[in-house]
Order: C-alpha cells, then structure tokens, then sequence
C-alpha cells in the first residue's frame, strides 16, 4: 500500500518489526484509496508505548473532518518487543523508521525498521556496490546465453 523507499537508502536497517496500528475509521477508509505517504513518517517510544508520526489526509467522500492528520498514532507490540525496541534505541543510538504500510487480511500493519543512519560516503558506496551487483548480474546474463 504505501512503502518509504528513501529509508533504506538514508538507513541501514538491522533488523525489523511488525506492528499493528490503532487508527480510526476514516483513516482506515483514507489507505483503503491507497491516501498515504510514509515520505516524513517516524516512530519513537514515548512514555513505555511506540508512537507513530505520520500524515493521513482525511477522508474525500465525507462531509464532516473525520480525523486529525497529523495525529501520532499508537503502534500496537507486546511488551516485551517495546522494551527490546526502547533498549536498541536508548543505548546504540538507533532509529525506528516506518518502512512498509499494509493491509494484512482486514488489520493495517506497520513494518519498522530498527536503523542506523547513514553517512553521505555510506550511501556513495551503497551505491556503487548495487551498480557493481547489477554489472556483473548483467555479464553472467550474457555469457549464459552466448555459451
């Protein structure tokens, strides 16, 4: 439905999760017209709970405002898996950052990446390893058809 595909190019994900979303009906509606953007989205923990921020416009077919937003949203873990993430982020200096936003059955589901940032000579170098993968995918490619 809505992925942030800028986050595995600005990141490097260690590891990830998945999470529910505890959102309202007219949001619910709003990614249902595929209504979402994960561009400047980010997550924390706040207070012992994962918090997303994030925009979702409102609902188009609805007379009245059906949501804020803006509105953080409250990411639905186990415990364990909250104070496992609030750990990795306190202590390394880690991110959590929203990679993939989806329907799972009826449920909306977040992936979040735990996340180290990276560095403009890290992603030059990211960069040139993918060039370098795809170059040497390109001549196997061709030498398997001419042999």
């Amino acid at each position: 439905m809505a992925t942030n595909r800028r986050a595995r190019h600005d990141y490097e994900i260690l590891d990830t999760v998945e999470a529910g979303i505890q959102l309202r009906g007219s949001e619910v509606k709003t990614l249902r017209e595929g209504r979402a953007s994960l561009q400047d989205a980010y997550a924390e923990v706040e207070r012992g709970e994962v918090v997303l921020h994030m925009q979702i416009p409102t609902y188009s077919h609805t007379g009245y405002e059906g949501h804020e937003p803006n509105r953080p949203r409250k990411l639905l873990l186990h415990r364990k898996e909250i104070d496992q993430l609030a750990r990795r982020v306190a202590e390394r200096g880690l991110t959590l950052v929203p990679l993939r936003l989806y329907f799972k059955q009826q449920l909306v589901k977040v992936e979040l990446g735990v996340a180290k940032g990276r560095r403009a000579y890290d992603k030059r170098q990211a960069i040139a390893q993918r060039d370098a993968a795809r170059e040497m995918d390109r001549v196997r490619k061709v030498r398997s058809r001419s042999g």
